[in-house]
């Protein structure tokens, strides 16, 4: 997926054998000749051992459109573990590299999206300026967001617009993921924990008939199994 651009962090990218875990099947670089936004399609292989996805810079989307799969990731120090699945969107988190193990059920399909980091830096200045916190970014997007849902599906389906739209669609997509998920103080008064335990409480939602543990719940949303017993008891009042 490495091309010649100087808004795209993807030198990370080098190296990494695309090929022995997804078949790329649109490319909005090569495809429509976007140089703003970078939309991929991608059809995965049913089975990962252990997919290490390097840490870039620029913001990266992705949108489950088929198949399932139980997901095991290791970021940050942490082991998370949650269901791959048709519109639960997840945000890779900047400059963190990602280790990844699953098993889907041979299906398994996706559009991404890649935000430059320059737009997402630009548009952070325009509202106020403050540092984001990508990991809170990351959990409350787990919670779902049918707006980002959705404009992740128009953009993998206009591939005839030209660059103007890409453009606009990339700081569209900052400025509502700056705005409605990432925390900002100026902006909301909830605390990371509040996003964590909302998250967490989506999650228990959408897996009513599976065996969910206290482990898996933490681990969704980035907490010790201490931790978010701590803070879903404060933010709800009742221990999980």
């Amino acid at each position: 997926m490495v091309f010649d651009s100087t808004r795209f962090d993807l030198q990370p990218y080098v190296g990494f054998d695309m090929a022995r875990y997804v078949r790329r099947t649109y490319c909005s670089w090569e495809d429509a000749g976007w140089q703003s936004l970078l939309v991929q399609r991608f059809e995965h292989v049913p089975v990962a051992e252990d997919m290490e996805l390097p840490g870039a810079a620029d913001l990266h989307l992705v949108l489950p459109v088929a198949g399932r799969a139980v997901m095991e990731a290791r970021s940050g120090g942490r082991w998370s573990r949650y269901t791959w699945a048709p519109g639960r969107l997840e945000l890779g988190i900047p400059d963190q590299p990602v280790l990844r193990r699953y098993r889907g059920d041979g299906s398994m399909r996706s559009v991404q999206v890649h935000i430059p980091r320059g737009t997402v830096d630009s548009v952070a200045v325009q509202l106020g300026g403050r540092a984001v916190d990508y990991e809170a970014m990351a959990a409350s997007l787990a919670g779902g967001d049918p707006l980002i849902e959705e404009a992740v599906r128009a953009v993998d389906c206009l591939s005839e617009a030209d660059d103007l739209y890409a453009e606009s669609a990339a700081a569209f997509l900052a400025a509502h993921l700056l705005t409605r998920h990432s925390r900002r103080a100026a902006l909301r008064t909830l605390t990371r924990e509040d996003a964590r335990v909302r998250a967490a409480v989506a999650m228990m939602r959408e897996r009513l008939a599976d065996p969910v543990t206290l482990a898996d719940i933490a681990g969704e949303v980035h907490l010790s199994v201490y931790h978010f017993v701590r803070v879903f008891k404060e933010a709800t009042g009742v221990t999980p």
